[in-house]
């Protein structure tokens, strides 16, 4: 659902544009909150891994494909101002080094893919663990409902920031029925991509899940036949993992190898079909005053790495490229981010004044 320029004109553009700057700015002080010893090594690997995801473009329909928008996905995993930075990385990375998504369309993309799925899907989420069995499969239940509900809501948000600010003469009915129709189709995609990431993840180390926090289940004991609750046992006590469970290493390089394969070398049987943004573009019209991108001679445009003929290597290094770039920048946002959390925290000195 990456927007080129000339989709939006410039003043919606614009606001839209400020829009997520401010939307960054307040995720960064959240982040600051939920990027604790768990999460901080992860973040970065989410956004890799939302990279790579999101080069395996399914079918979904005659014509047409879709792909992970990762706005869940990162929520769920991270948590939601955390989840909005992944993505915005994400985006910010396909833009400049891939020519995907338009420059001045960067707010678009930013407001439509990563605040919107991320607000609607962790909202949604936390109302299903509420009201669910307090279980891991209620955790991995909810996260493809949020999953499933992120996708239409995205195409629902470009929709209005198309009839705000779109430049050409089309009907908003005619944009919104085929928009969200394809999209729900997407979001059964997603959704699933979103829940089995998740379950994987709750199934060896639980504690890594920041929306499965605080989710234990009260301890219960059999006693004649019949289950009854552990003395002293809550709902509310967190349950510590193992000493030897806590190293993230494991998992970091689990992710990490899992996101260069899928980039390098799953990437090549993606569907080469047009998205659903795209698919309905042209078939309505909304493509006609698009503009070629501003980065469109880069090296890895169209994630191929120029003058390298072979489609299957050039395609497999653009991937491999993306995730490292990736990993790197997005480690590095969050470890300055993490980083003024533990100065903020620190006890400040004093002068005493005789």
């Amino acid at each position: 659902m990456h927007v080129p320029d000339g989709f939006i004109n410039a003043p919606t553009s614009a606001v839209t544009g400020v829009v997520a700057a401010g939307a960054i700015a307040v995720s960064l002080r959240g982040a600051r909150r939920e990027l604790d010893e768990r999460t901080a090594p992860l973040a970065g690997l989410v956004a890799a891994f939302t990279f790579a995801v999101q080069m395996l473009n399914f079918p979904v329909a005659a014509g047409t494909s879709g792909h992970l928008l990762g706005g869940a996905l990162a929520a769920i995993l991270v948590g939601p101002y955390t989840g909005v930075l992944c993505v915005s990385v994400v985006l910010l990375m396909q833009g400049i080094l891939f020519a995907d998504g338009g420059l001045t369309a960067l707010g678009v993309n930013i407001t439509d893919m990563a605040i919107v799925t991320t607000v609607v899907a962790y909202a949604l989420f936390r109302g299903l663990v509420k009201v669910l069995p307090r279980t891991r499969r209620s955790v991995t239940v909810a996260s493809f409902v949020a999953a499933l509900v992120s996708v239409p809501a995205a195409a629902l948000a470009f929709t209005l920031l198309y009839w705000i600010g779109g430049t050409t003469d089309v009907s908003i009915g005619k944009v919104a029925t085929a928009m969200i129709g394809v999209h729900v189709l997407i979001g059964i995609g997603e959704a699933a991509i979103t829940a089995l990431t998740v379950g994987a993840v709750i199934a060896v180390r639980p504690d890594l899940v920041y929306g499965a926090r605080g989710l234990q289940q009260r301890l219960k004991l059999r006693v004649n036949g019949e289950l009854v609750d552990a003395p002293g046992g809550s709902d509310t006590e967190p349950t510590p993992a193992p000493v030897a469970a806590r190293s993230h290493r494991k998992v970091w390089i689990t992710g990490l190898v899992a996101s260069l394969i899928l980039a390098g070398f799953v990437s090549f049987y993606a569907s080469a079909n047009p998205d659903g943004l795209e698919k309905v573009a042209s078939d309505k019209g909304i493509d006609e005053k698009a503009k070629e991108h501003a980065n469109a001679d880069s090296p890895l445009a169209d994630y191929g790495v120029k003058d390298i003929t072979n489609a299957r290597v050039s395609g497999g290094l653009a991937g491999v490229i993306g995730v490292g770039v990736t990993v790197v920048a997005g480690s590095a946002v969050f470890w300055a981010v993490r980083r003024r959390r533990t100065d903020d925290a620190s006890p400040t000195s004093t002068e005493t004044t005789v």
